[in-house]
C-alpha cells in the first residue's frame, strides 16, 4: 500500500465511520423509539429502525443481501481508491457510508436512522450520516466526471 493512501484515506474513513456510529448511538439513546425532536421548522431528529434499503424499501429481503452488497461495495471502493487519486474524497465518503451502515447491520440486524427533514407534515424518509456520506460521495464523483467530459468536448 502507498503510505499516503494508507494514512490519509484510512484515517479519514475511520473518523467518518466513528462520527456516524457515535451520532447513531447518541440519537437512539436520547430519543425514544418512534420519538421526534424538532429543532427547526424543517429539521429534527427521530429514532427510526430501517431493516431495508434506501427509504426503508425492500425490507422483506432480510439483512444478509444488504450486508453482502455493502461488503462488495467496500472491496470495490478500496480497489478503485488505491489507483484513483482524482476521486479520493468521493471514494472515502462512499467507503465510510457503506462501512457505517454495514456495522449497524452486522451488530444490530438493522440500520439506525435519525435525521428528519420535513415541510409541514411531509417528511423525507429518515436517514443518517452514513447515508449522507454515500449520497455526497456519489454526487462528487458524478459531478467530476460530468465536468471532465464538458472540458474535453
Amino acid at each position: 500500500m502507498r503510505p499516503l493512501f494508507q494514512k490519509s484515506f484510512v484515517a479519514a474513513a475511520a473518523i467518518l465511520v466513528a462520527a456516524d456510529q457515535y451520532t447513531k448511538w447518541l440519537s437512539h439513546k436520547l430519543i425514544p423509539p418512534g420519538g421526534q425532536v424538532n429543532v427547526l421548522s424543517f429539521f429534527g431528529f427521530v429514532n427510526v429502525i430501517n431493516r431495508g434499503a434506501a427509504f426503508g424499501s425492500l425490507q422483506n429481503l432480510g439483512n444478509i443481501p444488504f450486508m453482502i452488497l455493502a461488503g462488495i461495495a467496500i472491496i470495490i471502493v478500496l480497489a478503485i481508491a488505491y489507483r484513483d487519486r482524482e476521486n479520493r474524497v468521493g471514494l472515502v465518503l462512499i467507503l465510510s457510508g457503506a462501512a457505517g451502515n454495514l456495522i449497524d447491520r452486522a451488530m444490530l440486524a438493522h440500520v439506525r436512522d435519525f435525521i428528519d427533514l420535513h415541510a409541514g407534515s411531509h417528511h423525507w424518509p429518515a436517514f443518517n450520516l452514513a447515508d449522507s456520506y454515500l449520497t455526497i460521495g456519489v454526487i462528487l464523483i458524478l459531478a467530476k466526471e460530468v465536468f471532465k467530459e464538458k472540458n474535453h468536448s
